[in-house]
């Protein structure tokens, strides 16, 4: 038998108290003690992607961190970003270039995309292609992926420049 902690996790900005076994990643405890199931098991290895999710902003794989560490940080899942009605740009992208198809790998995409884009608002295609590698995806080829973020840059880009003339 497995001794219990209580854990408070800081997810999509909303506290979560709960108890959980040490043992337990926290890709199963998003899915099964808070219920969000946009983050999808895929793998369980940390090699296919479907599960990342961002900590304090960066990509991490929700299959191959436990819980209890992810204490303390600043959770973010897919579920964070649009819903269906109201998607945000990185959203509406993916769907305007056909970059999901079976859509299974998507959620893992928008978020490293998501993260990526916030360290590097203007990457190269090059970037972008190498960034995306690192996820999995049967169906699109990647190229409808890459077309997807390189517009959600462009576009933020522009709009943060409309912004800052404003400003001026």
């Amino acid at each position: 038998m497995t001794d219990k902690q209580l854990i408070v996790l800081n997810v999509n900005g909303e506290e979560h108290e709960l108890l959980v076994e040490p043992r337990w990643t926290l890709l199963d405890v998003l899915r099964h003690n808070v219920g969000l199931t946009g983050t999808h098991v895929g793998c369980e290895h940390g090699v296919c992607g479907a599960c990342t999710i961002l900590v304090d902003g960066e990509p991490v794989r929700a299959c191959l961190m436990y819980a209890v560490q992810a204490e303390g940080g600043a959770i973010r899942t897919v579920e964070d970003l649009g819903t269906p009605e109201e998607p945000n740009d990185l959203q509406q992208a993916f769907s305007e270039h056909h970059g999901l198809q079976c859509g299974f790998c998507t959620p893992g995409f928008l978020m490293l995309a998501e993260g990526f884009l916030a360290q590097e608002p203007s990457p190269t295609r090059e970037e972008i292609r190498e960034t995306v590698s690192s996820n999995l995806c049967r169906c699109t080829g990647y190229q409808t992926i890459v077309d997807a973020i390189e517009a959600t840059a462009a576009k933020r880009s522009t709009e943060s420049g409309k912004k800052e003339d404003a400003v001026r």
